[in-house]
């Protein structure tokens, strides 16, 4: 079935039909507001439905604050899936929203995000004012104060540590933020903790933390977990036990994750999430660390939207029907994938695992973890920036790869490539294509990947040229057209189907 298209003035009745069935497609992309009890909802919340003369409705959670609502207690908006289309608003917008929703303005003023798309600040403004009524100041504001109700919510962290993660200046800050615009007291928040996210104390595991990320449905786990132990790099990352495991580096914060399925239910109704246990040496980065894994996950997707506009060519539908629900398979950290991808020219994935390990164990960090296959930590730019060519290529490539590698890993390590989900692809593709050894495959791999572009196509991809039976680059991109804008999907269904499962 179609996801919905609304206009928010026009179509008032069926959106209220929609909420009042629960529709799960718009989770995330649509909001609730109720004028009786001054709060906004998901499309899914459970409590029950108001009068439609009491309901007004918001495109994003930044817009229903902007108009003095505050968050459900109940369905809890901050774990709503960010809006993933990509055929309503403008390019810029697009990535501007990804930017901010991955804290880009924690950091950063609004002139610098600008900067990093040739644009004037003036001119992200007027774009996000114009296609949600509120500045990117606002909307990073709000994205601030629901990550802080997240951790307030699910962990034992102190008002303090939350305000620190959250990017608020202080403790008596975000205190202040939330009173005047959630009339609470953060402290109040912590009687309506979850059991199954409290901080977690286990023989196991030690102190960890556990966190929920939602998603809308379908979800196809299994085919997105094979995709990445295929390509798991050897003592960084692993698949076992139905988890996806890895070690995490953010800054000088050292630790690890697992992330598996969400088991609980809520009234009764499956909860459409994913767990993820982390070790609380990540604890002043964790949102950070939660942003990396809806990105390795694609949380945010549209899946059913996708695979509907997809599975309308008869080549990839036999795919789709396999593996429906697939996710596009994204990047932990960019470097990593890059320098992965890199390996991965001209060999298998299997070939390509090797050349990894053999990476990690000369440039990667040794760590302890609770599993044995976890023995690494990533190695980083700054420490391949170093190296010589003779140290990189004697690991088993050629002198010239090796020399690509160094070159990237200087580029990435200055801050000259911007290796980020939201980074403009076009200009990150044009980085790529200048470096010796690097050729469109890569620079469209690292688009799909790495920057989570969702019309990135590998066009060179010698497994794409055998599924689709063409090898001239113009052929495909005349085959392809149709399934603009989500191409990036339409090439993991096509490894997909060469896979045979």
């Amino acid at each position: 079935m179609a996801t919905p298209e609304f206009d928010l003035e026009r179509d008032r009745r069926a959106i209220y039909a929609a909420a009042e069935r629960r529709d799960n497609r718009l989770d995330g992309r649509l909001f609730v507001g109720v004028r009786t009890t001054g709060i906004y909802c998901r499309s899914i919340c459970t409590a029950q439905m108001p009068k439609f003369g009491n309901c007004t409705f918001y495109a994003h959670p930044a817009s229903a604050e902007k108009a003095g609502l505050r968050p459900c207690l109940v369905c809890r908006p901050e774990l709503a899936p960010g809006d993933a289309k990509v055929d309503s608003v403008s390019k810029l917008v697009r990535l501007v929203l990804r930017r901010i929703e991955d804290g880009a303005l924690n950091g950063c003023s609004v002139a610098d995000l600008a900067a990093e798309f040739g644009v004037d600040a003036r001119d992200i403004c007027r774009a996000t004012t114009h296609a949600l009524g509120v500045t990117p100041t606002e909307l990073a504001q709000t994205q601030r104060l629901l990550q802080a109700k997240q951790l307030l919510t699910e962990t034992d962290l102190s008002i303090a540590e939350v305000a620190l993660a959250a990017g608020f200046g202080s403790a008596r800050s975000l205190s202040s933020l939330f009173k005047t615009r959630y009339r609470l007291n953060p402290s109040s928040l912590r009687r309506i903790k979850s059991v199954s996210t409290n901080l977690l104390d286990t023989y196991d595991y030690g102190k960890a933390m556990s966190f929920r990320i939602d998603y809308r449905p379908p979800f196809n786990w299994d085919a997105l977990l094979m995709f990445l132990g295929e390509r798991a790099i050897p003592g960084v990352e692993a698949v076992h036990d139905g988890a996806y495991l890895r070690t995490v580096q953010v800054a000088k914060h050292v630790g690890w994750i697992a992330v598996t399925p969400y088991l609980g239910t809520k009234r009764s109704r499956p909860v459409n999430a994913l767990r993820v246990l982390m070790s609380s040496s990540l604890q002043p980065v964790c949102l950070q660390v939660l942003s990396r894994v809806k990105t390795v996950f694609d949380t945010r997707a549209n899946a059913a939207e996708i695979d509907r506009h997809l599975a309308q060519d008869s080549l990839l539908a036999p795919s789709i029907d396999a593996y429906f629900g697939m996710r596009l398979p994204g990047a932990f950290e960019g470097f990593e994938l890059l320098l992965r991808a890199i390996l991965g020219q001209q060999v298998s994935v299997k070939g390509a695992t090797t050349l990894a390990g053999r990476m990690v164990q000369a440039f990667g960090d040794p760590m302890t973890t609770p599993w044995p296959v976890l023995t690494h930590l990533s190695p980083e730019a700054g420490r391949i920036a170093r190296a010589d060519i003779g140290q990189i290529a004697c690991i088993g490539m050629p002198g010239k790869r090796a020399e690509a590698i160094r070159l990237v890993a200087q580029a990435a390590h200055s801050g000259e490539l911007n290796l980020v989900p939201g980074a403009d692809p076009d200009v990150v593709r044009e980085q790529l294509l200048d470096f010796p050894g690097i050729g469109e495959w890569t620079a469209s791999y690292v688009a799909m990947r790495v920057l989570a572009w969702s019309d990135a196509f590998p066009l060179g991809d010698l497994g794409i040229k055998k599924a689709l039976g063409m090898t001239r680059a113009s052929d495909i991109t005349a085959r392809t057209d149709a399934w603009r804008p989500w191409r990036a999907y339409a090439a993991i269904y096509l490894w997909l189907s060469l896979s045979g499962g």
